[in-house]
Parts: C-alpha cells; structure tokens; sequence
C-alpha cells in the first residue's frame, strides 16, 4: 500500500460530483484489491462500495462511513496535487476520509479484528444525498451488511491535528437546499409598465425571506436561512423575465424547519400576487440532523481521553449538514470532529488539510474500532 499522504493526494486530483464517482470507485477498488483478502467480501453499489472484515469472533458488527464525492469549486490552493478536474475539489475533506477509511480496510485485513467490521464508501453526500437510499438498499437487499453500531468523522479545519471533538446529542443540523424560481414578463427597458420585472421581484424576496429568522422562528431555537446566489436578466437593457434564487437553510430541530419552509411559501405567494408572477419552489437535497446516541459518543470521547496524544473536546452543536444523520436515525453511532489545523474553512477553494491528520485519525479509529 502506498504511504497515506500519497493516497489522499492521488484521490485529492481526481474529484467528482455525487453518484459521478467512477475513477474514485475504480481507485479505490484497485487500491483495496493490493490488500490481503482472507477476510474480507467487497459489494459495490452504484458509484459506492461496501467491504466487510469478517471478525475472528464477533458478537456484533461496527460500521465505519466515509463520504467519497467532491464539490462544484474550482480549486486555488496552488498545490503541486492540485485537482485535474476543473471547476471540481475535495473541498470538504472527503480525500481525508476516504484515506483514512483505506488505512482500517487495510488494518483489518491485515490482523483480523474480533468483531465483524463493514466500512461504508458512501457516494453523493454533497449532494443528491447517498446515505438515505444506500441505507434503504441495505435494509431491503444486504441486511447482512447492516451494522449493530456506526461511526464517521469529518475534518474539521479550526480544530489542531490530534483532536477528537464531538457530543452525546444532537452534533449536526437538519438542512434543506432551496431553490427558487420566479417568472414574469420580459421587455424593453424603456416601457417597464409593459413588462413584470423579476429582478425587482427577486430582490424585495430576499429581504423579505431574511425577516423569517428574526420574526417567525423562536428566539430559543437556532435557525439560518441564507440565499447564496441569484441570477436575473440578460443584458442591461431588458427587463428581467425570469430570476431563480439558490440558498440553503439550516434547523437545529424539525419543528424549526417546518415553520421555516412554511413561511417561505407563505412570502412566495404573497410576492407572487404582488408582482404578478409565477414562482416554484425546489428544495433539493434535504438531510436529516445528525444526532449522536449517547453510549456510542460518550465511549468515544472515553476512548479519546485514555489515547496518547489525543485531545478530547467535547463541543456544541453546529449549523453544518451531514447525510450520516440518515444512518444515525437508523443506527446506534456517532460522528466527530476530526482536528485538521488548516487556515481556510469548510467549501473553501483554498482548503488545505494538515496531512498529519491522516496518520493519527487512521490509528485512532483503527484502536478504537478494535476495543468494541
């Protein structure tokens, strides 16, 4: 096997969108297969994959989840191993993740562990959303495949390398994309009453989805709603017939998200009748919180504690978003915060993980996993 800072940089060139894996699954099959296979049986599905380490004398499975897809961002790093896959980067670490996971396919093949092990490589968390239809192909197909416990981690950039940072509880939000749509009636710039403008529409929406935060969400609950791009027009003599806003929105409870969507279709109609158009409403990819099982998280910032070299945190919920919850809702589990020391946040164009990362959390849920 090659060393896991030459793995992560191989897997960090070649980025793809979600269930567009393809040379990451053929990769990581190929990488797999250099492995010792006494124990192990490998399943594919769709662009993902599926290995399970037969246990010398296992009471129970363990599941450990990676993410294995890139996102939409055109790389700056500047790195000698930057992406060839333009307008595409690991961005979110998942490069990190994926080696990691190959270091403990590797480790189990090697010493056999005691209780049966199935590493997860999960396609499409950025989105569409893998977790929820490959953990209902497991239900319904490969129960065999189905584990007693789940665990994963993320990197996390603010984090020093060594840390292991996560909560009994609710860890991650639930989250929507959202994606509106408005139509009206295009013209010439010099006879607007002729016309419906939806740039002006679009814009009195934004500032009018921005009051449902500060006005219709309890002040006790957490909620954000943020609209990240809008597109209008043509050129600049042309009233606008079309406008599509692009945003996300993020809940720490359903409750939240419910009152949140509701008001958003709520100030669409009323934009609608106010500017006499026509507005859809899409919300994408939707990912339910990612709430930790108390024993699992707990045991985990135990194992923390007692691991050389390891800093135990256990820290607050945040707004981020993780299809993992769709396993956590499922399975026993938890998820943490991987300590990865990097100047440049989550989606960035210029993140660059500290590789040391790599060595430490492979050992840590490698010695982790063999104590269950």
């Amino acid at each position: 096997m090659d060393t896991l800072i030459q793995i992560r940089r191989e897997l960090h060139q070649i980025p793809e969108l979600g269930f567009q894996e393809f040379k990451t699954q053929q990769y990581l099959l190929e990488t797999i297969a250099q492995f010792p296979q006494d124990y192990l049986n490998i399943t594919t599905w769709k662009t993902g994959i599926v290995v399970k380490i037969t246990g010398s004398n296992p009471s129970k499975t363990i599941g450990w989840r990676t993410d294995i897809d890139g996102l939409p961002i055109s790389e700056e790093t500047g790195l000698s191993f930057s992406s060839t896959h333009e307008g595409k980067m690991h961005a979110c670490g998942h490069d990190c993740h994926m080696t990691i996971a190959l270091a403990l396919v590797k480790a189990f093949a090697t010493t056999q562990p005691r209780q049966n092990v199935v590493v997860y490589f999960q396609p499409a968390e950025e989105g569409p959303g893998g977790a929820e239809p490959m953990l209902n192909w497991l239900k319904t197909e490969r129960p065999d495949l189905l584990p007693d416990e789940i665990y994963a981690l993320h990197i996390a950039p603010e984090y020093p390398v060594g840390t292991v940072a996560t909560r009994a509880g609710l860890l991650f939000a639930n989250t929507s994309e959202l994606f509106i749509d408005l139509k009206g009636l295009g013209g010439h710039a010099a006879y607007p009453h002729k016309t419906r403008d939806m740039t002006v529409a679009a814009a009195n929406l934004i500032l009018q989805l921005q009051t449902i935060v500060s006005r219709n969400v309890n002040p006790l609950d957490s909620a954000v709603v943020t609209i990240g791009k809008m597109t209008s027009g043509t050129v600049q003599n042309i009233i606008a017939e079309n406008a599509r806003l692009e945003g996300t929105i993020r809940t720490l409870n359903a409750s939240a998200m419910a009152e949140v969507k509701r008001r958003i279709e709520a100030i669409c109609a009323g934009i609608e009748a106010s500017f006499e158009c026509d507005i859809t409403i899409d919300y994408g990819s939707m990912y339910y919180e990612v709430n930790n099982n108390e024993q699992c998280a707990n045991q985990l910032l135990a194992f923390a504690e007692s691991f050389e070299d390891c800093q135990a945190v256990t820290c607050s919920a945040a707004m981020t978003g993780e299809d993992f919850g769709y396993f956590l809702k499922e399975i026993p589990g938890a998820l943490y915060w991987a300590g990865a020391n990097c100047e440049y946040g989550l989606h960035h164009a210029k993140i660059s993980p500290d590789e040391d990362l790599l060595t430490f959390n492979a050992n840590f849920v490698e010695q982790f996993i063999r104590s269950l």
